[in-house]
């Protein structure tokens, strides 16, 4: 498993129009529990709390997005979208245990940080 400044070096590295987007929203992801760690896996920075729960996905050059998941395998435990509590829409649900958050620029992740941190704590509340 990679460390905190694996991670790190790997975003020195990356040539992206929006790192400093990815960065921001790495930080929020981060700030939301002093259990989460992160390390890259996949090719992108991915955050862990008791099993792997989110992963960037940098292929899109003009947007952010981050996978919410339950690691690789599926289990009888998934968590679904009656679970989660989602006022502002911010996760888009792809299927039953897994979604996307897509931010399109620094403003759209300032105005949902509030909701962003939320809606990790509720995912890795069941991890």
């Amino acid at each position: 498993m990679k460390n905190k400044t694996d991670v790190s070096e790997f975003l020195a590295g990356l040539d992206h129009p929006l790192k400093a987007e990815i960065e921001t929203v790495r930080a929020i992801i981060l700030g939301s529990d002093p259990g989460i760690t992160e390390l890259v896996k996949w090719n992108a920075p991915s955050f862990f709390f008791k099993d792997d729960f989110a992963t960037f996905n940098l292929r899109p050059m003009d947007a952010v997005q981050v996978i919410f998941h339950k690691g690789a395998k599926v289990r009888d435990n998934e968590t679904t979208v009656a679970d989660i509590a989602d006022p502002s829409g911010l996760l888009r649900w792809l299927a039953k245990d897994r979604g996307v958050v897509t931010f399109t620029g620094m403003d759209d992740i300032r105005s949902k940080e509030a909701a962003l941190a939320d809606l990790v704590r509720q995912w890795i509340g069941h991890m």
